[in-house]
């Protein structure tokens, strides 16, 4: 088997994999190693094994949730690590293995980091369904904090949670229960591959967002939309038959709704054109 193939099948086995088995930093390095096929990842799986030491030790025995918090933070310091303030959009960002070379990264890539060096060290810690800018949440028994690794793991208090979703979503967004929620395993992956997609459909470059809408079915083959967004891509590109595919296996799944409609109405003209 090639590299690229064991990979393939390494990510198509996390799409078979229950949420919370999932390896969510192991997950993420394969991702980005499709990008860079030629490097090994030895040293980035050693390297979230060192985060996650370096944190048991900065935290000592039995620590509280501000101790953890504190330990979290002081080792991503160490370690060189920020949110990527300058170069937001640079899609190394999203790229785990390019994040750990360059010690920065977007809110959800370093939220992955973040994750990984806490549950390593049984911290219960979880990803917030926070819109815009990825948060965490980590819990004792008894206490909890919203924790913001973009920012060198700042505590969020409720008013600063308000000023940040108004900054991302609109001056008139306001706090929902929702907002709150904890997101499993598969929609940190689907957040992290979701930033690369949504640039590449910004730059016109559907070529690369149907290669990453790939990726994204790979892990998540349950998620029905992934069939429509691969249709649309592949419509844009020309490849007709392909998109015809993609929007027939759809339709087959969907619920009636104007994005199934919309996808009847787009396969209708491409049969036309192939006729």
């Amino acid at each position: 088997m090639t590299a690229t193939g064991a990979l393939v099948e390494a990510l198509a086995a996390v799409g078979a994999t229950r949420d919370h088995a999932i390896d969510l930093a192991g997950t993420a390095l394969i991702l980005a190693a499709l990008d860079h096929r030629s490097t090994p990842l030895d040293s980035y799986r050693d390297h979230l094994a060192e985060l996650a030491r370096d944190a048991a030790v900065e935290a000592g025995p039995e620590p509280d949730l501000a101790q953890r918090i504190r330990a979290l933070a002081t080792t991503f310091e160490r370690h060189g690590y920020s949110g990527d303030v300058a170069s937001y959009d640079d899609p190394d960002n999203a790229d785990l293995m390019r994040v750990i070379d360059r010690r920065k990264g977007l809110p959800v890539a370093l939220a992955i980091l973040w994750l990984h060096a806490a549950r390593a060290n049984g911290w219960t810690a979880t990803g917030l369904a926070f819109p815009g800018h990825f948060l965490i949440r980590l819990e004792t028994e008894g206490d909890r904090a919203i924790v913001d690794p973009f920012h060198g793991g700042k505590v969020r208090d409720p008013g600063e949670l308000r000023e940040l979703l108004k900054q991302v979503a609109g001056l008139d967004a306001e706090l929902r229960p929702e907002h709150y929620a904890p997101v499993g395993n598969r929609d940190v992956l689907l957040r992290l591959l979701n930033n690369v997609k949504l640039r590449c459909l910004q730059a016109g470059d559907a070529a690369r967002a149907a290669e990453i809408i790939d990726r994204l079915r790979l892990i998540a083959p349950d998620r029905i939309e992934l069939l429509r967004e691969a249709g649309l891509c592949h419509a844009r590109l020309g490849n007709l038959a392909r998109a015809g595919e993609m929007l027939t296996a759809f339709i087959d799944a969907a619920e009636e709704g104007p994005a199934r409609s919309e996808a009847v109405a787009l396969l209708q003209r491409l049969r036309a054109r192939l006729n």
